[in-house]
């Protein structure tokens, strides 16, 4: 075990904190991407502790012995390279699961084991559907939370898009076409079970519904050249499917995150760095037709999706009652369709 005490602790006037947290995997979401200047801050699991005076970071666990000292210097807490030890000398009311996805079901049933009330896993959920049914299985016992890192669904500009989509103020959801790709170097279908998990969740996020796949052209999954696309139905019993068509691509160099819903009297564009409201007004160029104008262009202040995360994880071991606003079951939703599209993520 390797333990740090040479931080102090500055006097506060908020109450003593009394929701102890453990991370597990103490990598880039963890705590290195707090380094990231250009990132809104908090951006990690560790920086959004730091900024709840309801949390105290106690332990951390790595099996990186690096990780382990660059963690343990930064927050001044124990760090243990096993997860059973550290569980077993803390008592944590919150555990943060930060690890690849293969080990997510053995972490989970070791927090259930551990009686530990809320967990926030990273996605996605799973990299099998059989592990992804066995974690959201935990939670239907009532004694075990699980929070997946879903962050659209905590996100200020996403939670106003699908008030905008919910109002109907710009008329009913017609189509959806999203975007997505992350440089050259990956194959699609590792960009596709990392941030496609993202981009699928905040499709059935925002439009209220399932995808269900249909049809896969263009470049085959396994390789890393071309763009894949994929047709799928956006199920939302009992209103009508809506069409939804999915790009993967691995030509551009570009880091694309976008999702384009056409709407009956509207449009709204959003994804990394882009929020866009379009409305219908008489068209300036054709007569007898209708076109759209922008009336919200960018998205002012702070989005706050890692903050609203940790404060849904708070609610959540404060009362029994209220489900987490991105829980096991929409994880699974998620894991359903990536292996319908492509398999697993192996």
């Amino acid at each position: 075990m390797y333990q740090n005490k040479t931080f102090s602790v500055p006097c506060s006037p908020f109450p003593v904190p009394s929701i102890r947290v453990g991370i597990i995997g103490l990598g880039r979401i963890a705590s290195l991407l707090q380094d990231d200047s250009l990132r809104e801050k908090p951006c990690t699991h560790s920086g959004a502790i730091a900024a709840n005076p309801e949390c105290a970071l106690v332990c951390g666990c790595d099996t990186d012995a690096e990780r382990r000292r660059l963690f343990g210097e930064r927050w001044g807490v124990d760090v243990y390279a096993d997860a059973e030890v550290m569980l077993r000398t803390h008592k944590c009311a919150l555990l943060i699961i930060a690890t690849h996805p293969d080990s997510h079901l053995h972490y989970c049933k070791l927090a259930h084991h551990h009686h530990i009330p809320v967990v926030i896993c990273e996605k996605p959920l799973a990299n099998t559907l059989k592990d992804a049914k066995k974690i959201a299985a935990l939670t239907r016992c009532g004694e075990l939370k699980i929070i997946i890192n879903h962050e659209r669904r905590y996100s200020a500009d996403y939670i106003k898009a699908k008030s905008v989509l919910d109002a109907g103020t710009l008329g009913a959801l017609c189509s959806v076409k999203a975007t997505l790709a992350m440089g050259r170097s990956r194959r699609l279908v590792d960009v596709l079970w990392h941030d496609g998990t993202h981009l699928v969740d905040a499709i059935q996020f925002l439009s209220g519904g399932t995808l269900k796949h249909k049809i896969h052209f263009g470049a085959p999954l396994k390789q890393n050249t071309g763009t894949a696309f994929f047709c799928a139905a956006i199920l939302r019993p009992p209103q009508k499917n809506i069409a939804c068509v999915i790009e993967i691509g691995a030509e551009s160099d570009l880091l694309v995150f976008e999702i384009d819903m056409m709407l009956t009297r509207g449009r709204i564009r959003i994804g990394n760095g882009i929020f866009e409201i379009w409305q219908s007004a008489p068209c300036t160029y054709a007569e007898g037709f209708r076109s759209l104008i922008k009336i919200e262009d960018g998205w002012q202040g702070k989005t706050a999706y890692f903050s609203n995360m940790l404060s849904d994880a708070v609610a959540c071991f404060r009362s029994e009652s209220p489900p987490p606003q991105s829980s096991a079951e929409d994880a699974l939703a998620v894991i359903r369709y990536l292996e319908s599209v492509g398999g697993s993520g192996e």
